[in-house]
């Protein structure tokens, strides 16, 4: 028995924590599990009936209760709702597009479940497809967030907010697994999870419901113009600029092609559209960076104040390979430039920039605008 080491395993109800579980109960560990209700739907309607998160909740204690470990649950809605969903809705309205996932890692799973409730001497696991290594340095031994072995799988975007305190108390077990692997123990050990699809899109939201119908219950829309990019022509209108994504199809009766949305503009409550998908003014060679934060927050890569800047790879969507990159620091205080190495498409304000030397994560920031 390693009785010396203590985990909490943060459980959501899916095949990966799960199995996270199993693998540190098999070793016989100090283990206990922590399921976070992060909605509450009575905020909305008043009851919690037919509510995603109970039967999340049902799972995780079939699970821990299959592999004999105690369990709670933690009722953190408040700190998401100010921490992470009410931060999102100004982006939205503001006609950013923010990643709400990657900030509830930081603020509530990485942060308040953290600092708040779980024991100095004790170590956070989760499902989270990534590696952490430690390293060697003039300061002392430090974490590194490493990407995992299935890159298809790789979450290190998700968990780039997340700061080195943090980071150093966290343990990701499926860091060398591939998922097909993990669904293979899970029905070894006859886990009720083992055949549980994979959750999509964004947590509070749930997989049943329009996004769009679901956001105008928070933010009033505001009807403005479709213009054309290139002639300048109103071609139609919207109801809510949230509906629209930078990159992606704009549906306008009577065109003779497909259009995309190329940009925004708030202050004027326009859309700009081009024809066809490899438009152009569709892609972006600078992102403009704000709010940036290194993991190591006293150790920003020394070449970002060169002139010929740090080399690394950028991300700024979860379903995107990297790219190579150009970072350098920008005017104001925690910005970053980054010049691509190819124009990109879809780079939208509001998305989150990460970065990588390699393999290693190193930090991210929030995408101001790019040119």
């Amino acid at each position: 028995m390693h009785t010396a080491l203590r985990f909490v395993v943060a459980m959501s109800g899916g095949v990966d924590s799960s199995v996270v579980a199993g693998l540190l109960a098999n070793e016989g560990y100090d283990l206990s599990a922590v399921f976070m209700r992060n909605w509450d739907t009575r905020d909305e309607s008043g009851t919690d009936s037919g509510c995603e998160w109970k039967k999340d909740w049902q799972d995780v204690q079939k699970v821990c209760s299959l592999l004999d470990i105690p369990y709670q649950m933690v009722d953190l809605s408040r700190e998401y709702w100010t921490r992470v969903f009410d931060p999102s809705l100004r982006a939205w309205e503001a006609g950013a597009t923010p990643n709400p996932d990657i900030w509830c890692n930081k603020e509530v799973k990485f942060g308040a479940l953290l600092q708040k409730i779980i024991p100095q001497d004790t170590w956070l696991a989760t499902g989270h497809y990534a590696r952490k290594s430690w390293t060697a340095t003039s300061t002392g031994t430090r974490p590194q967030l490493l990407r995992p072995s299935d890159r298809t799988k790789d979450q290190t975007y998700y968990l780039s907010s997340i700061p080195e305190q943090s980071l150093a108390r966290s343990i990701f077990p499926l860091a060398q697994l591939q998922k097909s692997e993990v669904r293979e123990h899970a029905s070894k050990w006859g886990l009720p999870t083992a055949e549980r699809a994979e959750s999509m899109g964004i947590c509070f939201v749930g997989e049943k419901r329009r996004f769009d119908d679901f956001i105008s219950q928070y933010i009033t829309p505001r009807p403005g113009a479709i213009i054309d990019h290139i002639t300048g022509e109103a071609l139609g209108t919207y109801e809510a600029m949230w509906t629209f994504t930078i990159g992606q199809g704009a549906k306008i009766r009577g065109m003779p092609q497909k259009m995309f949305v190329s940009g925004k503009d708030p202050k004027k409550n326009e859309i700009y559209v081009v024809p066809g998908s490899d438009h152009p003014l569709l892609y972006k060679s600078r992102i403009y960076a704000q709010d940036w934060k290194w993991i190591w927050g006293d150790s920003p890569p020394v070449a970002i104040d060169g002139v010929d800047g740090f080399r690394a790879r950028v991300q700024f969507r979860h379903r995107m390979m990297d790219v190579g990159c150009i970072v350098k620091r920008g005017d104001k205080e925690g910005s970053i430039i980054i010049e691509l190495d190819e124009p990109q498409k879809a780079v939208a304000p509001g998305q989150v920039a990460a970065i990588w030397d390699q393999n290693w994560c190193l930090g991210c920031g929030v995408i101001e605008g790019a040119e």
